[in-house]
């Protein structure tokens, strides 16, 4: 434990405070995992696959419902308890403790009461993500950078989802709901935990609302035959026009993600890899995504100096080719490299999109931004979740045929763009 705490707390993290953070964002993580491991088995492998296309079509709808219709009200709603920040983390950890015990009592019938508390689960980890992003700025040491403390705060998220997993696996040994119990018990840990983190975490000088679609103002100017009213658009554009690229190239890369979860889990279900049991073939796959991931995330502190469009351009056009030499060559190999790459993908795309956020957007609306940001990308990664959940499952390469579709898309949309902007350097954040 010791050991764990010297490293939390290293580079001046203990003095400032993100070493708790650092620590609250495990604890988070392991929680959401337990529950994932007990829903998975409930809507996944419990039935036919016929069933579970239909299941898994209804998680994506209730993973999407809660940011189609509360997007403008999750960030706002924070905006408006900008002293209470410790308080909001401890709630939404309190309820998902709440609807963990709720869920253990249908999840063995697999009923469609387990929907409401999955969406409940969904709404209040995101709750507690756009408050986790905001508060890092106020919790930064001297010594380490925006981009490296990101890094560590979703690298200790990462390691303990992967120590949570096989643990969520034995507890589910002793039936479907102990990983429910087990989630329950973590979120109370981690509600005490929230309270735990620096006073300054509640203060918010100046935040407000930031409008993903653009958002009206009215301003006043004075003519020769009075007042006229003058329209004024706010919101994301505010920051110029990386961020905005940079959510388009983030949204085709969450996208894949989700297609190559949904497709690859029924693919392989039904047609394992060479030598390979079901089973063994989706733990090879999501080991190789969660390696990614966690690879990403480490290069993430790495190239904290390099330029943020440069790292999401460099990053799509590997997946894209990856893509692409996997739908001629459809192996083993290939699909393990496609899962990797898209962690890797994934991972540093957020990263490099989160330093963009923090150094364009204004301090304004730099909160509402990242609430904003997740809708957009957990809404691309549900299309792309349909789009792999609706495929046939008979030609293997057409999947990743689609898959490099997709990764196409965005970066025909914005690599030049990117590029472009990594050759002027940073703008000059503007003023709403």
């Amino acid at each position: 434990m010791r050991r764990l705490r010297r490293a939390t707390h290293a580079q001046g993290a203990g003095e400032s405070g993100l070493g708790k953070l650092i620590e609250l964002h495990a604890v988070n993580s392991a929680g959401d995992m337990l529950i994932t491991v007990a829903l998975a088995s409930t809507v996944f492998f419990s039935v036919p696959t016929g069933e579970a296309r239909g299941r898994v079509a209804l998680y994506l709808l209730v993973t999407m419902a809660p940011f189609a219709l509360l997007a403008p009200v999750i960030g706002p709603l924070l905006d408006r308890v900008p002293h209470g920040r410790r308080a909001a983390m401890a709630a939404a950890m309190l309820a998902r403790s709440v609807l963990a015990l709720a869920m253990a009592g249908a999840v063995a019938g697999g009923g469609l009461e387990l929907y409401p508390a999955a969406l409940g689960v969904l709404v209040s980890s995101k709750a507690y993500g756009v408050v986790r992003s905001a508060v890092v700025p106020r919790l930064l040491p001297p010594r380490i950078s925006l981009v490296k403390a990101n890094s560590r705060v979703t690298l200790s998220g990462l390691l303990a989802t992967g120590l949570a997993a096989p643990i969520g696996a034995g507890l589910h040994s002793l039936g479907p709901a102990w990983p429910l119990y087990g989630a329950c018990v973590v979120f109370l840990g981690g509600a005490a935990l929230s309270f735990s983190l620096d006073r300054k975490v509640d203060s918010a000088k100046g935040e407000s609302t930031a409008r993903l679609v653009a958002q009206t103002s009215y301003e006043r100017k004075g003519t020769a035959g009075g007042t006229e009213k003058r329209r004024r658009r706010l919101g994301l554009r505010a920051a110029g026009s990386s961020v905005r690229t940079g959510l388009v190239a983030n949204a085709s890369s969450r996208a894949l993600s989700g297609f190559l979860t949904f497709f690859l889990a029924f693919l392989l279900r039904e047609h394992p890899l060479p030598g390979m049991t079901a089973e063994f073939s989706l733990g090879m796959v999501a080991v190789a995504a969660g390696g990614g991931n966690a690879l990403g995330t480490a290069l993430g502190a790495w190239l904290r100096d390099r330029g943020p469009e440069l790292i999401i351009a460099t990053v799509l056009a590997c997946a894209l080719t990856v893509t692409v030499v996997a739908t001629a060559l459809y192996s083993t190999v290939a699909i393990a490299a496609v899962a990797a790459t898209a962690g890797i993908t994934q991972a540093l795309g957020k990263l490099s999109l989160d330093a963009l956020i923090q150094r364009d957007m204004p301090e304004a609306f730099r909160t509402s931004a990242f609430a904003r940001s997740e809708t957009l990308l957990q809404m691309s990664w549900v299309a792309g979740g349909a789009i792999g959940i609706s495929l046939p499952l008979t030609l293997p390469w057409v999947g990743m045929a689609v898959g490099a579709g997709i990764v196409a898309l965005g970066a025909s949309l914005t690599v030049r763009g990117l590029l472009a902007a990594a050759r002027r350097g940073p703008a000059r954040p503007r003023v709403a």
